[in-house]
């Protein structure tokens, strides 16, 4: 049951997205955009070292190897734009093959300030690279980005670490549509994926034995009793990660530990949970290869490439944008 008090003022951004997704009917769901704070990033970097989480190394052996392969397939005057950047530091090999043919400008795009000075400081060493932060959502930047390309001038999208496996079915496809309409054809995508795998190692990768990414998930009550005045009792719940089979993704979930109620107070609610409940904090959907190229051919890409790391199934895709 929710209790709601008396409601002042329309609330925006984080408290209006808490109390949408905590009021829910059936299973109550959080952001996994909300994740990401200062805390939240600086403990992702950590779980990216960890020895289950292969994901990262993956993306960054693929990124590495064929560097030069990816800049070799644009030509031209071009603009680099990344959505969800964090560090930027597996960046670094793509934005340097690019750099020995011309100068580039970069956007990281992110929505954290925190993670936009770490990339900012972590790329600023490399020649012929301008750097231009971008505090936004993901398409907010990318139209900001598009609207500053000259004629003639190219754009590349980075979309990295299967980011897009965070979007549910079919706002995956949803998503790659709406990147799709801002591009003009001839634009690169370059779209990091994670592959179906046993499930024992996946499920492995998100509950690590060290409970890093516990203390990762729990962050974000601790971010809402932070930032809105709520008042979650962190050790009344516990980090949950399942393979959903009937959507090949892991989900990540909090789960009560007893019955109680959270007050979030610059949400304006009041919020009750049976023993047992769980809030929905992410999804990671693991595709196949062919299921990448149908998505994305849907959406209006021709695949051009894709390199795939054996050691943790993890797909690297260089796809451009049709003439529509």
């Amino acid at each position: 049951m929710l209790t709601d008090a008396v409601i002042a003022a329309p609330l925006t951004g984080f408290a209006a997205d808490v109390r949408a997704g905590l009021t829910k009917a059936g299973q109550k769901e959080l952001p996994s955009k909300y994740l990401y704070d200062a805390l939240g990033s600086k403990l992702f970097e950590a779980i990216c070292e960890l020895p289950e989480y292969g994901l990262t190394r993956a993306d960054a052996r693929l990124l590495q190897g064929h560097a030069h392969e990816i800049a070799s397939q644009v030509s031209g005057d071009v603009l680099v734009c990344e959505l969800g950047s964090g560090s930027g530091r597996k960046t670094r090999w793509i934005l340097e093959a690019m750099a020995r043919r011309r100068h580039i400008r970069y956007f990281p795009i992110e929505i954290s300030a925190e993670a936009l000075a770490v990339c900012q400081r972590e790329l600023a060493d490399i020649e012929s690279v301008g750097i231009v932060g971008l505090e936004r959502e993901y398409l907010d930047g990318l139209l900001e980005v598009a609207a500053r390309r000259s004629e003639g001038q190219r754009l590349v999208v980075l979309f990295l670490g299967s980011t897009i496996g965070n979007f549910s079915d079919p706002a995956d496809a949803n998503f790659l549509r709406d990147i799709r309409r801002i591009l003009q054809a001839g634009d690169v995508l370059v779209l990091g994926t994670d592959l179906v795998k046993p499930v024992v190692q996946l499920v492995d990768a998100y509950d690590d034995p060290l409970g890093i990414t516990a203390a990762f998930n729990l962050n974000l009550l601790a971010r809402i009793n932070r930032e809105l005045d709520a008042n979650f009792v962190l050790s009344q719940f516990e980090h949950e990660a399942r393979f959903n089979s009937a959507t090949q993704s892991v989900e990540m979930h909090l789960r009560s530990l007893r019955t109680q109620t959270a007050g979030i107070s610059k949400a304006h609610l009041t919020v009750s949970f049976e023993a047992g409940e769980t809030i929905w904090t992410e999804n990671c959907h693991k595709y196949s290869p062919a299921e990448v190229r149908q998505k994305t051919k849907t959406a209006g890409f021709d695949l051009q490439a894709q390199w795939i790391d054996d050691d943790w199934l993890f797909a690297e895709s260089l796809l451009v944008a049709d003439v529509e």
